[in-house]
This record gives C-alpha cells, sequence and structure tokens, in this order.
C-alpha cells in the first residue's frame, strides 16, 4: 500500500518519538514508521539511570518527557512495589526525583513507555510498527532527493521530508548518505582520544590484576581463553572498524513478589566466563556496584568490571549485517548474559556470599512481560555515523572551538565503552577503547551536523546517527540528547518543508527562532 505524509519518521526510539510529535505539533502530517513495536528505544528497555550531564541544558519536548514522568511519580498507585519514602532517590549527580523542578531522572522502564505512547496519542502521530525498511533498495531518490522509502512488508511511504531516527543509521546507508563504522584516527581531525586507545583506563572496565590469557595458564600452546581475541590492536590511535561493545540493560528486581529468578541458558558452559573467574580469584569484588536503583526496588544494571555484561568485540559486524543475521547477534548477546549471571549464581569460583547476594536478584517480573522480562532492544551504543555537511570534533565538544550555530546542548563526558580485548605485550589480557574525558562546560552542537552534504541527499534528517567522530559520539550517544536532536531534526525538516528548499540552504536565525519558541536550550 501507499501512504502519504508531509514528513516520514523512520525509527523506534527516544529521537523518532520526540521528532514525530514536534513534527505534528508545528502542524505538518507525519507517520512515524518503526521496526519496533515498542517505542522510545532504551529509554523503555532498561536505561532508566539517566545519563543526563547538565540537567539545565535538557529543555523542550525531553524536559516535558521527563515531567510527564514525574507527574507519574505523584500518583500514589504507582509506587507499586515500594513506598515512596522508601526510594533513596539517588541519580547521576542530582535527585532521581526533583520535586523542586518537577523532573524525574531515574525511572521503569513500563513507565517511560507510557509517557511516549501519552504523547504520541496526544498529538494523534500516525504511529505505524512492525516495518522494516527494505534495505536494498528501498529508498527511492530523484537525485539528491528521497520520494519515499520501501518497506519488507510491501508498503511505500512518501514524504517531502524524511528523518532517520534509527540507532544503526539504516535509512542513511539505503538513501546513499556517506557514513562511517568504528574509530578514525587522531590524525584526520586532529583528536586526542579517537582511534585505538591501547593504555587508556579512565573507568573501572581494565584489568587491574596481571591475568593469564591461556586455557592452561602460561602455556600459550593450549589456546586463549574464550572472550579474547588473538588479533592486536593497531598502533595507538590509529583507525579501525571497532564498534563501542553492546550489550543489555537489565531491570532487576530484589522484590520477593516481582522477581523472575535467573536459570541455567541453553549450552551453557562454565568454561566461557573462566577469565571472569580468575579475575574474582585474584580478588576483584566490585559486582554491584552498577546495580544502580530506580523505583520500586528495581534496577538499571549496567556493565561494571573488566569482565562484564560489554560482549566485546562481538558487535562489529552488526551494523552490516542481515536483519537475520542482527537477530542472532542479539541472540548471542542475550545468551552471553544469561550465561555470565548464572555463572555468578552458581559458580564455586565466586565466593559463596556473593554467590548468595546475586540469587537475591531476579529479572523485575513486571517488566518486558511479552519477552520474558528481558529487554527487547538491544543497546546499540554506537551505528554509523554520517559523514556529514558538519562533522563534529573533539575541539567543540571540549570548549576549543565553540558552536554558534547551536542545534541544542550536551553536557556528558566522551564515553566509549571498550571495543577490544586482547594479549597485551606483557603477555596478560587486557581491554581497550573505554573512555571517560569531561568537557570543561556544557556545549552547542552544531546544527549542520544534522544532515547530509548536500550532493547526497537535500532531504534527509539525522539526529541519532549524526556526523561526529568516534570520540565525541561518545559524548552525544545519551537518551536526552537524542530527544533533543529529534527534536531539532524535526524543526528543520519543517523549515524546508514549507520552503519547499534544501534542508542545507536553511537561513539558521528562522531554525534558532523556531528551537527557541519550543523550549529549546542552545547555549547557557
Amino acid at each position: 500500500m501507499n501512504f502519504k505524509a508531509d514528513i516520514i519518521v523512520y525509527g523506534g526510539t527516544s529521537a523518532a518519538v520526540i521528532a514525530a510529535v514536534e513534527a505534528k505539533r508545528l502542524g505538518k502530517s507525519v507517520i512515524l514508521v518503526s521496526p519496533e513495536t515498542h517505542l522510545g528505544g532504551l529509554s523503555v528497555n532498561g536505561l532508566g539511570f539517566s545519563d543526563t550531564g547538565s540537567k539545565k541544558v535538557i529543555g523542550g519536548l525531553a524536559r516535558d518527557f521527563y515531567h510527564r514522568l514525574w507527574l507519574e511519580y505523584r500518583k500514589k498507585e504507582t509506587w507499586k512495589w515500594q513506598k515512596r519514602s522508601e526510594y533513596g532517590n539517588e541519580g547521576q549527580g542530582t535527585r532521581a526525583i526533583d520535586d523542586e523542578n518537577e523532573t524525574a531522572w531515574v525511572f521503569e522502564p513500563q513507565l517511560a513507555e507510557k509517557v511516549y505512547r501519552d504523547l504520541l496519542a496526544e498529538y494523534k502521530v500516525d504511529v505505524r510498527t512492525g516495518e522494516w525498511l527494505n534495505r536494498n533498495g528501498g529508498a527511492a531518490k530523484d537525485g539528491n532527493v528521497i520520494r519515499s522509502i520501501a518497506t519488507l512488508a510491501g508498503n511505500i511511504y512518501s514524504g517531502r521530508q524524511f528523518i532517520d531516527a534509527t540507532y544503526e543509521g539504516d535509512l542513511l546507508a539505503a538513501a546513499g548518505v556517506s557514513f562511517i563504522i568504528g574509530r578514525e584516527s587522531n590524525g584526520e581531525y586532529g583528536e586526542k582520544w579517537n582511534g585505538v586507545q591501547t593504555g587508556t583506563f579512565h573507568h573501572n572496565h581494565y584489568f587491574k590484576y596481571k591475568i593469564d590469557p591461556y586455557v592452561i595458564e602460561k602455556n600459550p600452546a593450549s589456546g586463549l581463553l574464550p572472550l579474547i581475541d588473538p588479533e592486536k590492536p593497531g598502533v595507538y590511535g590509529s583507525a579501525d572498524s571497532r564498534v563501542q561493545a553492546y550489550c543489555f540493560r537489565l531491570c532487576m528486581s530484589d522484590h520477593p513478589l516481582n522477581f523472575t529468578p535467573i536459570t541455567e541458558p541453553p549450552g551453557y558452559d562454565s568454561r566461557v566466563y573462566e577469565i571472569l573467574g580468575r579475575v574474582c580469584a585474584a580478588g576483584w569484588n566490585e559486582y554491584f556496584d552498577k546495580y544502580d536503583r530506580i523505583p520500586n526496588r528495581k534496577t538499571d544494571t549496567n556493565n561494571h568490571g573488566p569482565v562484564n555484561f560489554d560482549y566485546i568485540g562481538m558487535s562489529d559486524d552488526y551494523l552490516g549485517a542481515s536483519y537475520q543475521r542482527r537477530l542472532s547477534i542479539t541472540a548471542e548477546h542475550e545468551l552471553y548474559q544469561r550465561g555470565l549471571l548464572w555463572f555468578l549464581r552458581t559458580d564455586k569460583r565466586i565466593p559463596e556470599k556473593i554467590r548468595e547476594q546475586n540469587r537475591a536478584w531476579g529479572l523485575a517480573a513486571d517488566e518486558f512481560t511479552d519477552n520474558g522480562n528481558w529487554p527487547r532492544q538491544l543497546y546499540i551504543r554506537e551505528g554509523r555515523r554520517m559523514k556529514g555537511s558538519h562533522v563534529i570534533t573533539e575541539k567543540e565538544i571540549l570548549g576549543d572551538a565553540p558552536v554558534e550555530e547551536s542545534a541544542g546542548m550536551g553536557s556528558y563526558s566522551l564515553d566509549s565503552h571498550n571495543c577490544h580485548r586482547y594479549v597485551d605485550s606483557d603477555g596478560f589480557v587486557q581491554n581497550e577503547g573505554d573512555l571517560g574525558v569531561p568537557p570543561k562546560a556544557p556545549y552547542a552542537i552544531h546544527w549542520k551536523a544534522l544532515f547530509p552534504k548536500k550532493e547526497e541527499c537535500a532531504n534527509l534528517t539525522v539526529p541519532v546517527c549524526l556526523s561526529a567522530s568516534h570520540s565525541t559520539y561518545g559524548s552525544i550517544r545519551m537518551e536526552p540528547v537524542f530527544m533533543i536532536l529529534g527534536q531539532s531534526a524535526a524543526a528543520a525538516a519543517v523549515m524546508a518543508a514549507d520552503g519547499n528548499s534544501a534542508l542545507q540552504d536553511l537561513a539558521y536565525d528562522d531554525f534558532k527562532k523556531i528551537l527557541a519558541d519550543g523550549g529549546q536550550v542552545l547555549h547557557v
């Protein structure tokens, strides 16, 4: 079937929802075309302990999202598994539920999904879920203008403007827009934290202990343990095609009435996790440091330590893979994490006290009820990155080249998870790629980083897989920023549709006014 609207938004992320709402708010017809049936991306799939950075830069519809969550937590019936007074109320550098500013920065997945559903219903957005882009010829172009996109179901969506709000960047790739997968060299943009990062240890996700990498210790002939790549990293600062490790952000519970126990996964083999056994034997005991508490006795459980939920090196072929292969990669990540959880509960190399504490945690039984209480969305920390009209580099993020033409602001550290686990020059296991470099202050995101080069495409806006280097994307890739940029992308698309012009020909002053009217924070 054929469908038509002024603006077609493709994706199911938080940016997709906000972009669709903003385009409709600004008076345009919109169709949100989503592969996912549950809309909101990682915000509704376990990432409830928000990576917000500075709250003062979060305005517009993003701020409204967190305000609506606050309203939900004002309701007595929301507190089903604990009293509000029992909740610790700690977020990342802020109160989780901030009554003074009427915002909730820490939240349950199901409530986030409710807020997104309410927003879409309130603005009467036409939503089509379960619609997967035909990545082979599914973007029909006339010169540098996309006329329509086709889905695997055979439906065709025509529009004047298109927004790629996927984590992967599938539409921009199908439309022939230039992109990169992996890390640029430091030399490409004059950066410090891009490329291979051997010897860079900014968080707690590296091996502090000297761990032998071989099946039989000190015997290279016995072969490497599982989870270790035999390939050596390149020269420090050099380019490669590796991406930040992916994982699932689990919503767990220790409430006995809202608890699904962790069970032994199919084909479980404890030898896969031998490397973790050796780390534990060496003295590592930081097991629960990232069981971040969210309301109702639940967690946003993130990776922590040298061997954690991040399935390092196993995501590198995801972006270029077929849909079928992506499903198998996703299943492999789930099996790895389930096995790791089982190992921590049952293996005798884990101290008994720690095993007992682990057994007190299960999956939250009232979350992801149609998926066995497991998150539906793999955390695609880094997809394709467009090579667009402007490339964001470290100079802008770290304050050496301030941006005037802002589409919104970010403030989080340059934050990349590990990309590679290998044997170092001393013969021990080590991880590589982890970064945590804070900016001096909140920074503006250049509006032209949302657009392809004009000769490649004149009517596609990209708020998630925008044009940024690997290291700077590590700061931009936070859910609040995706919502901010989703709103800004929609504003640009509306302007271009109104003027029947190329995105690249828009006047910034006009764009700025629309953003200001929509409550966006462009500078502080």
